[in-house]
């Protein structure tokens, strides 16, 4: 069961002002405005230790179209872990969308976060939609962030900017999979997106700046199949761990790096400025094989910091 705080908090405001390769895609939309009630989404998850020293959800705020229900008991590696799905009532992002989730894993918990399917991007044809993420550990937390994929159609514009905020003691593995379109629609519309702009940066509590990492990818200006971009690969997936040094050194041992020009697989890991931990990307073709390698890395994560294993993912997912 959920012990949430009764206190409704004001969700922040999502401004992406600042961001010039956005400026382009500030047309008001003709239907719904920028930020109207039901296109600002807001996610709020505090997890915490209670008095039994179990983890659970003790926080929880929501703004439509983002939804949490209650926190599950499932992993078969971890029983005493929260599993928490994301889900959204509104179908897919659309043009005047703003989004922002703020989840805090306190002193000693534990959780797994996921999506419950893929997060798709529709066309868009006056604005863009934004995501802001802000992900705290505190002391000796741990938390596992495996989303599902992200799926740009035709005219997408999409932006997000991601904070990670973790104590030196804590662990955070945070997935991002984003695919270069609806493969399969029609007659395929990989790379036919507008722009994508992904940004990801990592701080201490105390305001220590450790890295940050952002692309943007504008098929107009240069077109992802080049040489040293995507190339031949449809998927590209982009893990980042923050954990303590000695736990770093072991997963970058551990972590298998190749090229498979046979099942079209890629995938490498560097580590982090700072010894703030390791970054491992992935290239495929389809779906699965790439998903189904990230969650291996994840599963060497918690198999070194938390010596448990991850299970094999849903068959269904």
């Amino acid at each position: 069961m959920i012990e949430q705080k009764k206190e409704k908090t004001i969700a922040p405001p999502v401004d992406f002002s600042t961001a010039r390769e956005m400026s382009r895609y500030l047309t008001e939309p003709e239907a719904m405005y920028v930020g109207a009630p039901g296109k600002h989404g807001y996610l709020r998850l505090g997890f915490e230790l209670d008095k039994s020293g179990k983890s659970i959800l003790r926080d929880l705020d929501r703004r439509h179209p983002l939804i949490v229900q209650q926190e599950l008991y499932f992993d078969e590696g971890m029983p005493e872990m929260p599993c928490v799905y994301i889900l959204s009532s509104g179908g897919p992002n659309v043009d005047g969308d703003r989004y922002r989730q703020d989840f805090t894993v306190r002193k000693d918990a534990f959780a797994h976060i996921a999506t419950g399917a893929a997060t798709k991007l529709a066309e868009m044809r006056y604005n863009y939609s934004g995501l802001i993420q802000n992900i705290v550990l505190e002391e000796n937390a741990y938390l596992e962030f495996l989303p599902e994929p992200v799926i740009p159609c035709r005219h997408t514009r999409f932006i997000s900017d991601t904070r990670l905020c973790v104590d030196k003691t804590a662990t955070v593995v945070y997935a991002e999979i984003f695919m270069g379109g609806r493969k399969y629609y029609k007659d395929g519309e990989l790379f036919e997106y507008d722009i994508l702009s992904v940004c990801c940066h990592g701080e201490r509590p105390d305001g220590e700046q450790l890295f940050r990492e952002k692309f943007i990818i504008d098929p107009k200006i240069e077109h992802p199949r080049n040489l040293g971009v995507m190339g031949n690969f449809d998927i590209f997936a982009n893990v980042i761990v923050m954990t303590p040094q000695e736990s770093a050194e072991k997963i970058y041992d551990k972590t298998p790096v190749f090229i498979d020009r046979k099942n079209n697989l890629a995938a490498g890991i560097t580590k982090l400025p700072g010894n703030a931990g390791v970054l491992y990307k992935v290239l495929g073709i389809e779906t699965g094989p790439v998903k189904k390698l990230v969650r291996e890395f994840a599963g060497i994560v918690r198999q070194t910091v938390k010596n448990k294993p991850l299970p094999p993912d849903f068959p269904w997912r």
